[in-house]
């Protein structure tokens, strides 16, 4: 698994966005401080792959968060083209099955091919959307029995398929590393600071609790982009994780 020892490389912050002016306000706000960044499909769609080169280009480690779920021949493709922006992190959803995890592998090997000494991107796999509650998991999208064996057993199906790792609530990190080991690289949103609104999240942790539970990277999107002093809330997130 490709890591990092600084605990603020170890935070994405999500730049949920309509457009890249806004992305563009809160780099500015945000520069020198070493974050991961995320840009989600809203950003994307918008911006496109440009705005992802523009981010690389400034220094940032990217995840590209597509959630990419489609035919197998379909998710290999839109892998390899994503490998090749140059992207360190990406995401398909493990509800697409074995074949399509394994294809999406193939996917970045393909166009890892002949890039030497270019970084392979870590392939997450999405296991349940932290906004799914338990009545939206058995009574909506049909899946029987809690939610942690249903977010358990895609996290099996995603190391079995070559993956390496997952994007699930940091409640869920302790036995997916558990079964999955500690290399098995945990993302985790529904991360929330002491005191920040919940929002349309249902399974959620502080950053210190997420830490604690072992996960690699979390995931901050609206207590830093919604505050009225996003370095500032930024940089007491940083604190708080490493007193």
């Amino acid at each position: 698994m490709k890591t990092t020892s600084s605990p603020v490389e170890r935070i994405i912050v999500a730049l949920d966005f309509p457009d890249s002016r806004g992305a563009e306000r809160l780099l500015k706000q945000l520069e020198g401080i070493p974050c991961y960044m995320k840009v989600g499909m809203e950003l994307f769609y918008a911006a496109g792959p440009q705005f992802v080169v523009r981010l690389k280009e400034a220094g940032y480690n990217v995840f590209l968060d597509l959630k990419l779920h489609d035919i197998p021949n379909t998710v290999k493709g839109g892998s390899a083209s994503v490998t090749r922006l140059g992207v360190d992190m990406f995401n398909v959803h493990a509800a697409g099955g074995r074949a399509m995890m394994e294809a999406a592998r193939e996917g970045v090997e393909q166009a890892m091919s002949g890039r030497a000494g270019a970084a392979k991107p870590l392939l997450i796999g999405v296991t349940q959307l932290t906004s799914t509650s338990q009545p939206v998991l058995n009574d909506e999208i049909g899946i029987a029995g809690p939610i942690e064996e249903a977010v358990l057993r895609y996290a099996a199906m995603a190391k079995q398929s070559g993956l390496d790792g997952v994007v699930a609530s940091p409640l869920e990190v302790t036995r997916i590393k558990e079964r999955c080991g500690d290399s098995f690289a945990t993302v985790t949103p529904g991360i929330r600071p002491a005191g920040s609104a919940i929002g349309d999240q249902s399974r959620v942790m502080t950053p210190q609790e997420a830490f604690a539970q072992g996960t690699d990277y979390i995931v901050i999107g609206r207590p830093v982009t919604g505050a009225a002093d996003p370095r500032q809330a930024l940089e007491q997130i940083v604190e708080s994780i490493t007193v």
